[in-house]
């Protein structure tokens, strides 16, 4: 379950990246209230650490990282 949520995170952190390379808007900072806002802080480090979790993924065997519902 948490890496379904991780990898989630993460991948909302690569749309908002993309956002900023394509367009020059950050989606994050505009619904926060800019990139040194407190809560944009907390997000901006909360995609970080889903995205470190997420590296961790790549060594692990696949019968750890097989998802079962």
């Amino acid at each position: 379950m948490l890496n379904k949520i991780a990898l989630i995170i993460a991948i909302i952190g690569g749309i908002n990246w993309g956002s900023i390379g394509l367009f020059g808007f950050d989606i994050v900072a505009a619904i926060f209230g800019g990139q040194g806002a407190i809560i944009s802080r907390i997000i901006y480090t909360i995609v970080g650490l889903s995205a470190v979790w997420c590296i961790s993924l790549l060594f692990r065997n696949t019968r750890d990282v097989a998802v079962t519902d």
